[in-house]
């Protein structure tokens, strides 16, 4: 998927370059800001997960969750900076990463079949790939007016934006609802409870970090550990779907 994705972006930016015609603008944003989210959730979903969510129904949390997460973050930001007249960083961080959780929350609340903590899992990556995608694209589309079309620009927010998705909010959103998806699989037991608001406060932790630090080098650190901890929590969630079947709590 990642290299179909990248030929065709190379397409439709060659074909940009040698016809200057603006209409391949939104196609080529589109494909730069989804790829990496899309291939990564595809290798997500390859790492011998036990799963019973589809790819469509993945598709759908991406794009639903997606335009939900940005369209109320974006509402809460605006409404937080009006009364403030400020945004500080934990705010962003907290603000976000709930508007990220409004989807996963309706669906395991809804869909009592998917209780296996790795299809939260899967289903916060994906919330958080279609959330990271629209966002890149807004933020290329501001990058493309503010440098009076200077397509140079827009494929270097296209690229860091898309190399750094996995290892941001695909990452923490995918932790936290994997705790979710615990806690509603154990009743809502108080231990799993607790689980998924710890869960949730190192995605803003981390996310606030993130939006903090202004260097290379900080940012590589937080990148390293989110991924890192995404990585470890799917591997057990695999290792443990391998040992022992799933049980759903009685209702």
């Amino acid at each position: 998927m990642l290299v179909v994705g990248v030929v065709l972006f190379e397409a439709v930016r060659r074909a940009l370059v040698s016809t200057q015609n603006p209409n391949l603008l939104p196609a080529l944003i589109l494909l730069g800001a989804a790829v990496v989210p899309a291939a990564f959730v595809t290798f997500i979903a390859g790492r011998r997960l036990s799963v019973d969510v589809h790819g469509g129904a993945l598709a759908l949390v991406a794009v639903v969750g997606g335009v939900v997460g940005v369209v109320a973050a974006g509402v809460l930001e605006f409404d937080t900076v009006r009364r403030l007249g400020a945004m500080p960083m934990v705010a962003v961080g907290l603000i976000e990463e709930a508007a990220k959780l409004l989807v996963p929350v309706a669906l395991v609340l809804a869909v009592r079949r998917w209780r296996r903590p790795s299809d939260g899992l899967l289903v916060g990556v994906a919330s958080g790939a279609g959330f990271a995608a629209l966002e890149t694209m807004g933020y290329a589309f501001v990058v493309l007016i503010q440098t009076r079309g200077s397509l140079d620009a827009v494929d270097g927010v296209l690229v860091l934006r898309g190399l750094l998705s996995p290892a941001a909010h695909m990452a923490w959103t995918g932790l936290t609802t994997a705790a979710l998806w615990r806690a509603a699989g154990r009743g809502w037991s108080g231990a799993a409870a607790l689980r998924f608001v710890g869960a949730y406060a190192v995605a803003v932790a981390l996310h606030t970090a993130w939006d903090t630090l202004g260097s290379t080098t900080g940012y590589a650190v937080v990148a390293v550990l989110s991924l890192g901890l995404l990585l470890v929590v799917t591997h057990r969630l695999s290792a443990a779907d391998q040992r022992q079947p799933f049980l759903a709590p009685a209702h």
